[in-house]
């Protein structure tokens, strides 16, 4: 059954039929093109009314849309509409002026009708594989707010650059609790502060893996479940912190709906965009910086390249938490001033996000947890890790990586605290971010979870890892995770 999902837009059409992912002047807009390409094989007596109608429908459809944005999705269905009209309509023209009404033999109009009836049909169909996403309603007491901050390093030389003088800058999203906002405020533009900041990103992330902007032009469209500087939540007292680092080309917005169902439970989510890494990095002078990394073909070289890669985003996440105790100590002025407990905090990142968050608690013993969400461990393992750890990974296939798992449960073993490493059945690496809301549901792709179940599951196992680490809230964690897969519990006692 299809649900109608409520989508604050601009104040455009704010219904969407969450099964076909299509707004209402969208869904009127086939029906009312099959019906003229339908019209020609009616009764007599029925056509007039139908293909009136049903060029009515076409045209008002196509005035809203032309409105309010028409999607690359739409345009067989329009154009399979702007085929069929001349043949539906032109009977009728011919008998007002008296003429007699001439029909093309059946025969010759079936192999047309049938046409352009397959030429609709492909709308809806690429409307359910690329669909503007619908962000799951979080499920905590909090509403969610964020705002976006710029921070630069005066210590770090930015290694990306041959200036000398160019210090390490980094971008950071914070969703936080929020009070509830009014009726009908704007929610926050995914994937950027404004609109073009949105299109910049979604085109650089559609380059980055040789798809053509087009084909993902609903993303920047979509709307989140929070609400840019909204205040922040009355009570809850300080809220545990988590830092966020996403995947090779990945950006600070990637895992959304993760950050906002985090926020909504009471923790502060910090997300950062690594210039010169992440797909488009856009900053507040307007300079937009695009990622400079790529692979060479060559394992052992792109090992060495991944490593300090991963060294650099291990020390942005360091120097964001200085940032970030600087702001809960009131060092640093602005809304969140003394409401973050920088004595609680996780870090955790997808992919290379994830093996930056395994290396940053390596060095800093700031961060109280991580979480490694499928990210190979790059870079050196020999250290020990000091913190519980959870390490999210897909299903282990014939395809996968070799070295993965060994190097993971080396890491992992080598933790003088608790550690868990949980494989979801019907994971792909994608789904640990938001992909599955809006790629295909190509199981290769974004796994076999479905477009909700996927954030769901990743959502819910590191929530109730954080809340058993960070707010030691009593419970079997093990018990918990291994509801949800396959879970290899590793103590310290027995590496």
């Amino acid at each position: 059954m299809w649900r109608r999902v409520s989508r604050p837009e601009d104040g455009r059409v704010t219904e969407i039929i969450a099964g076909l992912y299509m707004s209402p002047p969208e869904l009127l807009a086939v029906p009312g093109a099959v019906a003229l390409v339908v019209a020609r094989w009616l009764p007599p007596a029925a056509r007039p009314g139908v293909t009136i109608a049903a060029g009515a429908v076409s045209v008002l459809s196509a005035i809203v849309l032309s409105f309010v944005g028409i999607r690359w999705q739409m345009l067989p269905v329009l154009a399979g509409a702007a085929v069929a009209s001349p043949f539906a309509l032109f009977p009728l023209l011919r008998r007002r002026t008296g003429r007699p009404a001439w029909r093309a033999r059946w025969w010759l109009a079936l192999p047309g009708s049938v046409a352009c009836v397959g030429l609709i049909a492909t709308g809806p169909v690429a409307a359910w594989a690329f669909p503007v996403p619908v962000f799951p309603e979080p499920s905590g007491r909090f509403a969610v707010g964020t705002r976006v901050v710029q921070w630069t390093d005066p210590r770090r030389p930015e290694t990306f650059t041959a200036d000398p003088d160019d210090r390490r800058t980094v971008v950071v999203q914070l969703w936080y609790p929020a009070r509830k906002s009014p009726a009908g405020t704007q929610r926050a533009q995914y994937l950027g502060r404004t609109e073009h900041e949105a299109r910049t990103v979604s085109g650089a992330l559609a380059h980055g893996v040789g798809l053509p902007g087009f084909l993902v032009d609903g993303v920047p469209r979509a709307r989140t479940h929070s609400v840019f500087n909204a205040p922040v939540a009355d009570g809850g007292g300080r809220f545990p912190v988590v830092l966020f680092s996403p995947g090779s080309g990945g950006v600070r917005t990637q895992n959304t709906a993760w950050a906002e169902e985090l926020a909504s439970h009471g923790y502060l989510v910090a997300a950062l965009d690594h210039p010169y890494d992440s797909a488009a990095v856009v900053l507040t002078d307007g300079r937009t910086l695009h990622t400079r990394t790529a692979s060479t073909g060559d394992r052992d070289e792109d090992d060495k390249l991944a490593a300090g890669w991963t060294a650099v985003r291990a020390a942005d996440l360091s120097f964001v938490l200085t940032q970030l105790d600087r702001l809960g100590r009131g060092e640093i002025a602005g809304p969140l001033t003394g409401r973050l407990d920088t004595g609680r905090v996780a870090v955790t990142g997808h992919s290379m996000g994830g093996a930056a968050a395994l290396q940053a608690a390596r060095q800093d013993h700031r961060f109280d947890a991580v979480m490694d969400m499928d990210g190979y461990p790059h870079g050196p393992t020999s250290a020990s890790l000091h913190q519980p750890t959870l390490a999210l990974t897909q299903a282990i296939t014939s395809g996968t990586d070799p070295h993965y798992l060994p190097r993971l449960t080396k890491a992992l073993e080598l933790s003088t605290a608790t550690s868990y490493r949980l494989t979801i059945p019907g994971a792909a690496h994608l789904t640990f971010m938001d992909g599955p809301l809006y790629l295909p549901p190509v199981p290769s792709i974004v796994g076999s979870l479905g477009r909700t179940e996927g954030p769901h599951v990743v959502a819910a196992t590191t929530l109730a890892f954080l809340d058993t680490t960070l707010r030691h809230e009593p419970g079997d964690l093990a018990d918990v995770l291994s509801a949800y897969g396959d879970l290899s519990v590793h103590h310290p006692d027995n590496g």
